[in-house]
């Protein structure tokens, strides 16, 4: 009795060419956006339960959705390279990966020029230099290792970014005004979800209390 054939799990299987050491890297590149969702958005809210996180990460499930969905529509092959990859079950256009990252570098770059603890232009700048160096890495390894071809990862890139700049104008000038009934509602003060966006500096502002607090703890033990 034949068994039924292995699939594997498309989102942490990537593939390179032995002995290739720029594959070796770029498969790495290609695993950003698992990077990003697990320890990035999981930490995140572990740790800090910012509404604008939170939003943040809910766009990128929302845009993933759409991204499947018109996979499926479409149904655009993908590159002859798929036999070697074991990927010819699947779909191609657009390129969920790069379609990840630019909606990602867009979103993040929007943000940080709104203010998210940084307040001089270069550090704004630098900040978001990093983010569109990995979109741009992410694409091309998708490209390198046979996965997508080009138009695919481009489109991918133009639908992120479009997708990405709407959800930021949707999240901050729509959603924004009721981030208050938000954090005051059953939800938020059981999880502690918090917004501090219309803080100017956090870091600072995290810092200077911090200190205070434990000022405030060490005059009382005395």
């Amino acid at each position: 009795m034949g068994h039924p054939p292995l699939r594997a799990v498309t989102l942490t299987h990537v593939r390179y060419q032995k002995g290739d050491q720029l594959g070796h890297f770029l498969a790495w590149i290609s695993l950003i956006p698992v990077f990003i969702s697990l320890g990035g958005f999981v930490c995140h809210f572990i740790f800090r339960r910012e509404l604008q996180g939170m939003f943040f990460a809910i766009g990128l499930i929302i845009a993933q959705f759409i991204s499947e969905t018109i996979k499926k529509s479409v149904q655009q092959a993908r590159p002859e390279t798929c036999i070697l990859l074991e990927m010819c079950d699947s779909h191609g256009w657009p390129s969920s990966h790069s379609q990840y990252m630019f909606f990602f570098a867009t979103y993040f770059t929007l943000l940080t020029f709104k203010g998210i603890a940084l307040t001089e232009v270069k550090n704004k700048w630098a900040a978001s230099f990093l983010p569109w160096v990995l979109a741009v890495l992410t694409m091309y390894s998708r490209v390198y290792l046979g996965y997508h071809t080009v138009g695919q990862v481009y489109a991918g890139a133009i639908m992120g970014t479009l997708l990405g700049s709407l959800w930021f104008w949707f999240v901050n000038y729509r959603l924004f005004y009721i981030f208050p009934m938000i954090e005051e509602s059953a939800f938020g003060r059981m999880f502690y979800v918090k917004d501090t966006s219309h803080i100017k500096n956090v870091l600072e502002f995290e810092y200077e209390n911090a200190r205070k607090a434990r000022r405030e703890m060490a005059a009382k033990s005395n």
